[in-house]
């Protein structure tokens, strides 16, 4: 069985203190986790004067197994290590045939595959490569509901605090693009100044981009509170910018959030830890639940649902719609504002 996206710490944490496996599969829908420990094998094992004659970096598309596996075979020459990369591995001919180098693999090479979406398990070469000793692992997307933790986990590691709104602000407007998520906090890091003690939402606003007013942190807040002003206000901003503001993932965003309220509602203990702990929030985000709860009950969630979902089927051009993206948002934005059944 494939590792879990857990694992990813503790397989960087071994490439750091120098224990390596002979061959590493990397595969999976998320290319964050993958690019990160590819990149570290290709890029600090050997030297780089160490990586001339001793290092080969090949595409799946331009290359065979066969020859990935001649390419293993070789021996290093004034290195510890031969390593070979291959990208995209996806796209490898005949990787049937790596189950016959998992049983004599070269003990002074480093073979890592990057392969760009989730392996048949079925196949022998998958089976094999943790029972003759390598590493296997699965990087599966990120679930929106733990964006947040992957953001703060990132801040915390380098040593900055970071206030739950500007966390959440980021993963509202960002979503679950990890790239985006580490180039944006980078550049966030690198922008700030070198005293500050806690990263705030206008400072969010300010580095990576993100309008303090107009953003769907702000809209989602707006239409929890039932802000009808506010709300209207952003919905005809993001009409009047659909190329910076598109409307799909910004309907994913709000059926998540109307969701979420349809269970907050059957919620016992309706503690701000709890209701994290329940919707796999954080307990700041719960906050808004229980305000949204005073503001909308059980039938007009239901319905808002149903409107979000014919919202997304038009902007999907299912329902043979010829309205515009902003027509199809302030629509839905109306009937979730004034719904008063």
């Amino acid at each position: 069985m494939a590792k879990e996206t857990s694992d990813f710490r503790t397989i960087l944490a071994d490439l750091k203190d120098g224990i390596y496996k002979p061959v590493y599969f990397l595969m999976g829908e998320e290319p964050y986790y993958i690019d990160v420990i590819r990149d570290y094998i290709e890029h600090n094992i050997l030297t780089p004067d160490q990586q001339g004659f001793n290092e080969e970096v090949v595409y799946g598309a331009d290359t065979s197994t066969l020859s990935v596996i001649n390419m293993a075979k070789g021996y290093p020459m004034g290195a510890p290590y031969r390593v070979v990369v291959v990208k995209e591995a996806q796209n490898l001919r005949d990787l049937d045939n790596l189950v016959h180098y998992l049983d004599h693999p070269q003990p002074t090479t480093i073979l890592c595959f990057a392969y760009m979406k989730k392996a048949d398990g079925r196949k022998k070469y998958i089976t094999d490569i943790e029972k003759k000793g390598g590493v296997l692992f699965e990087s599966k997307p990120l679930r929106d509901n733990m964006v947040p933790t992957f953001i703060s986990n990132f801040f915390s590691e380098r040593k900055q605090d970071i206030e739950p709104k500007a966390v959440q602000l980021m993963a509202d407007n960002i979503g679950a693009d990890l790239h985006r998520i580490v180039n944006e906090s980078n550049k966030l890091l690198i922008s700030i100044p070198k005293d500050t003690k806690t990263v705030t939402s206008e400072m969010v606003s300010q580095y990576v981009g993100i309008s303090k007013q107009y953003n769907v942190f702000e809209f989602k807040d707006a239409l929890l509170r039932r802000d009808v002003l506010k709300a209207n206000k952003i919905a005809k901003f993001f009409a009047a910018n659909p190329k910076q503001n598109p409307i799909i993932p910004m309907l994913s965003l709000l059926f998540n959030t109307f969701s979420n309220l349809m269970v907050y509602y059957y919620i016992k203990d309706k503690s701000d830890g709890n209701v994290a702990r329940e919707l796999g929030i954080s307990p700041y985000a719960a906050r808004d639940y229980a305000l949204a709860a005073q503001n909308y009950n059980g039938w007009q969630t239901m319905r808002i649902l149903s409107e979000i979902r014919r919202a997304d089927a038009a902007a999907k051009g299912i329902e043979n719609s010829s309205a515009s993206e902003g027509e199809i948002l302030t629509e839905l934005v109306f009937h979730i504002l004034h719904d008063k059944k």
